[in-house]
């Protein structure tokens, strides 16, 4: 008997730990790459929800000849718990501005045209993020919080 558990091995701890340092060079590589496309992805959010203001504005326009600084009056609400974005559009604003972050400029409603605005700090930075979209549905990233 004492024979047959003489013939069984088990990993040595320089095997164990040379498996450990394989996996925390690739937890180095990956963890980083995994954070920029998790940034990417909350990005998305405002994306679209510029672009629900836009399509809120242009029935807006439609039924009234003119843009108008009301998110109630488009019909725009954000749900959910976690907002990451504060939302302004003219005199109007939805949501809190994140600490760091302040108020835009280029936001704007006139009967002809109108500029909404989204600001976030997604990755807790001294960055904001910034995102505008305009009534020709030009979505522009004004400054980005997400490094390449």
């Amino acid at each position: 008997m004492r024979k047959h558990l003489r013939n069984k091995r088990g990993f040595s701890l320089t095997e164990l730990m040379i498996v450990v340092a394989i996996i925390g060079i690739l937890a180095t590589i990956a963890i980083p790459k995994f954070m920029t496309y998790q940034a990417k992805a909350k990005q998305t959010e405002a994306k679209n929800n510029l672009v629900a203001i836009h399509t809120g504005e242009i029935a807006y326009f439609a039924e009234n000849n003119g843009y108008i600084d009301d998110f109630n009056a488009i019909g725009f609400a954000v749900s959910g718990s976690s907002q990451r974005y504060y939302y302004e559009i003219g005199k109007s604003s939805l949501g809190t501005l994140p600490p760091g972050c302040t108020a835009s400029t280029l936001d704007q409603a006139t009967a002809n045209s109108f500029v909404a605005v989204a600001i976030g700090n997604i990755d807790g930075d001294t960055t904001c993020d910034v995102w505008a979209i305009d009534q020709d549905k030009v979505l522009t990233n004004v400054t980005n919080d997400v490094s390449s």
